[in-house]
């Protein structure tokens, strides 16, 4: 997945939306370094429905526990069952095979609120010139 066709939220939710309008969810590369080792995720059910930031999932890592919050409204219409007995994919795939959920939106006007990678980056404080210098 190139980070360029990704949006992102505050809270460090990466979104991508596919040819068919479905929202792939993961977090940050930012967010899995922020988290150390993750050691388990809890993921909702097929099926479940979030509004828009509400909290869906729960990653335990080395150092703490953390919601991962729903980035869109919508319904969950697939989990990455794989990070159940692979959770340092999102350590070292968080784009890719580190994928958490599936979600069917029922909100595509919620999309342009999200950040570009530019405005993440920045938010993060991860200018194109801190980049280049590492």
């Amino acid at each position: 997945m190139t980070e360029g066709k990704l949006k992102f939220t505050k809270e460090h939710e990466w979104v991508s939306i596919t040819d068919e309008g479905l929202a792939v969810i993961g977090i940050t590369d930012f967010a899995q370094e922020q988290l150390g080792d993750i050691v388990s995720i809890e993921l909702p059910k097929l099926g479940s429905r979030f509004r828009q930031m509400q909290a869906m999932a729960i990653i335990d890592s080395v150092k703490a526990s953390s919601d991962i919050y729903c980035p869109l409204s919508g319904e969950i219409i697939q989990i990455n069952e794989e990070l159940y007995e692979h959770p340092e994919w999102i350590n070292q795939s968080p784009y890719d095979s580190g994928w958490i959920v599936k979600l069917k939106t029922s909100n595509t006007d919620e999309i342009s609120g999200l950040l570009t990678l530019q405005k993440y980056s920045e938010f993060i404080g991860e200018t194109e010139t801190e980049k280049s210098k590492k």
